[in-house]
């Protein structure tokens, strides 16, 4: 006859089974993780003053239903697969071409608008796809585009006159190392992102916008199709964020790290 807890009889039966509420599974708290590779502003250092308008958009939203956002700063494409395989719950900043089997809400939290950058006195402009000839361009590997840019990264990969695609968490910083070393002869990046490098190394003025990919692609957090709880988490964050968008506390999110809708 297996023996009984000393407590068993010695406590009222209420905080008896509040114990064991505690103690179990249930009520410990839920933790979400979420990741992608250095995109600041919209993703950053992690654990710094500011790691990033979709992380702290995260924790806000989750920590009001008792969820603990973690956040991780990994390479793009071991993101992707680490949410495939169900070993984190999100990727930040995605856009529907870059994972389409992933679970998104109907509202994006931004739009990227993206821009082909050159050096400063470079004359190069685009203003249509057939301006990229006899340019090399530079991509991040695994990276959305757009249709029309992912068509040609697509048709071109593999001849590095016409597209070089660099890897890892610091694949942004390589391409603009390409360019001012002239290795490559245009990069193509996320306005928000390119803005707030140039700034942050004290480069404003070294780099060129020399015209922009249209249109704005809808960017989001996009979660795990291998988890269960993915359905739930996206009602979660779809919700919050649609506040957010009515009571202004987005966009003084944005006013925060200097940047402002497309």
């Amino acid at each position: 006859m297996p023996l009984r807890p000393w407590w068993s009889s010695s406590l009222p039966a209420a905080v008896l089974a509040l114990a064991l509420l505690v103690g179990s599974p249930a009520a410990r708290a839920e933790t979400l993780v979420i990741a992608g590779d250095p995109w600041c502003p919209v993703n950053c250092e992690p654990g710094s003053a500011q790691p990033g308008i979709f992380v702290e958009l995260a924790q806000d939203i989750f920590a009001e239903a008792g969820i603990e956002v973690k956040y991780r700063l990994i390479n793009w494409a071991r993101a992707l697969h680490a949410a495939r395989r169900g070993r984190i719950n999100a990727v930040i900043g995605a856009g529907q071409a870059d994972a389409p089997d992933f679970l998104f809400t109907p509202t994006p939290v931004s739009l990227s608008r993206m821009c082909f950058y050159v050096l400063a006195d470079s004359g190069w402009r685009f203003t249509g796809w057939q301006d990229l000839g006899g340019q090399r361009l530079g991509v991040i590997h695994d990276y959305s585009y757009g249709r029309e840019l992912d068509a040609y990264v697509q048709a071109h990969g593999g001849d590095p006159a016409r597209v070089q695609q660099a890897y890892g968490d610091r694949a942004l910083e390589a391409n603009i190392d390409k360019l001012l070393n002239g290795r490559i002869d245009v990069t193509v990046a996320n306005t928000w992102v390119m803005q707030n490098w140039l700034r942050r190394q004290g480069r404003v003025g070294a780099l060129r916008n020399a015209g922009c990919r249209q249109p704005d692609v809808a960017i989001y957090l996009a979660f795990s199709p291998a988890l269960a709880s993915s359905r739930r988490h996206v009602e979660l964050f779809e919700a919050g964020l649609r506040r957010r968008q009515a009571d202004g506390r987005l966009q003084r999110l944005l006013e925060r790290y200097g940047v402002s809708e497309p």
